[in-house]
């Protein structure tokens, strides 16, 4: 099976990107102090949907948008850089709820021969309470600091964020 790779358009890209490119002067710090912890779909632009400007902001993304996957990120983040907000953003629509952990492991250990086991893929069921989970999982971690931990979803829709209490 051969695909054309899209590289050659990425370095492209790149070029003309780094030719106009002024914002080689920003901290190595978020000027925001916030960490944004984002689902890695590509239907989510965390910056245009908060605002968010090169420096602003740590945002650190991966499947579901699921803390104790983003752990490592948020201690460097907090420990080295100083952030001291974190917004946890998950979304409808996601795919993460459209399996079970038992479900992958098996289509892994089918399609590549591999035992995966040893891995949690974190799936959930339920988006509102997977959001207040991941709130709760970082307020209580005692590698992470004591700080303002705020959950929303995002609508895939609407671009809107629904604030989710705990």
């Amino acid at each position: 099976m051969s695909t054309k790779s899209i590289v050659p358009e990425f370095e492209a890209a790149n070029e003309k990107y780094a030719a106009s490119f002024t914002k080689g002067d920003l901290p190595l710090p978020p000027g925001r102090k916030v960490i944004v912890l984002v689902c890695m779909d590509a239907r989510i632009d965390p910056a245009r949907a908060l605002g968010l400007e090169e420096g602003d902001a740590h945002v650190i993304r991966n499947a579901g948008g699921r803390a104790s996957d983003a752990l490592r990120s948020v201690i460097i983040s907090q420990q080295l850089l100083g952030t001291r907000e974190i917004v946890v953003i998950h979304h409808t629509d996601c795919g993460m709820l459209t399996f079970s952990d038992t479900d992958l492991k098996a289509k892994v250990r089918s399609d590549l021969g591999e035992d995966a086991d040893h891995i949690a893929f974190l799936p959930f069921k339920d988006l509102k309470q997977s959001v207040r989970d991941d709130v709760s999982f970082l307020k209580k971690n005692s590698f992470v600091l004591d700080v303002p931990v705020t959950g929303y979803v995002y609508d895939v829709k609407t671009g809107k964020i629904e604030k989710v209490e705990a």
